[in-house]
């Protein structure tokens, strides 16, 4: 599932005229990164949501080969990450699945990502695996950090005043059972992590690579002064 249908505001006045997802970063359009990043990994399937110039979307996606994608149609209401997800169950299936951000992307290490993270679930203990990053290696972000993350990979959520070097990299692997029973409408991942954390269900596998978030115009040329670095070495 890769979560498409955001606005983009941020990245404004870029995106007064083409969603988020299709804003170019060295050359490749951000959802490209993703999608690339799935193939590599052996997916075959993708399900894409979308709102925002929709129609742009559909002509971008259409052009693809693979993964196969299908579209899950969000112009009549914007869903949020967990809505999105919701709308999409019946044809996610019943099986653990990624969710990738389409805005947020990043440069594999020795392996992929997406296979590590594949590698590192564990049904009996995990009802959500979140790809993890520190702060410093990543471009683009200048946040408290996301989550304390344990030596076994636990996650919990920070306090009010405190910080962390862990950031979610805005790629997982969830288990459609946290949705069971979900209504239908706007909802937010934020609540099912939460419920996993309650849980002792949500746990964090640390990436290997480099982290880019593309939030602002500004930020387009750190990400691709770190991935021309990256090329250059080696």
């Amino acid at each position: 599932m890769v979560l498409a249908a955001g606005l983009g505001k941020r990245m404004a006045p870029i995106t007064n005229t083409i969603p988020k997802p299709l804003v170019k970063v060295a050359g490749k359009p951000l959802i490209d990164w993703g999608l690339d990043a799935l193939e590599k990994a052996g997916v075959e399937r993708a399900i894409v949501n979308t709102h925002y110039l929709a129609d742009q979307m559909d002509v971008h996606l259409a052009e693809r080969k693979a993964p196969a994608i299908l579209v899950s149609d969000e112009r009549d209401e914007l869903l949020d990450s967990a809505g999105g997800i919701v709308k999409a169950l019946a044809q996610i299936g019943t099986e653990p699945f990624y969710v990738v951000n389409a805005d947020t992307f990043w440069i594999d290490g020795a392996r992929p990502n997406l296979v590590l993270l594949a590698e590192g679930w564990d049904d009996a203990r995990m009802d959500m695996l979140l790809m993890i990053a520190t702060k410093d290696q990543s471009t683009g972000y200048d946040g408290r950090g996301d989550f304390h993350m344990s030596t076994e990979g636990r996650l919990s959520r920070l306090g009010p005043g405190e910080t962390s070097p862990y950031i979610y990299a805005g790629a997982a692997i969830l288990h459609p059972r946290i949705f069971a029973g979900a209504p239908a409408g706007k909802a937010s991942l934020n609540r099912y992590f939460d419920e996993a954390i309650a849980a002792d269900r949500l746990y964090g596998l640390s990436m290997d690579g480099l982290w880019l978030t593309v939030g602002t115009p500004a930020a387009i040329g750190d990400a691709e002064a770190a991935i021309a670095l990256q090329e250059k070495n080696g």
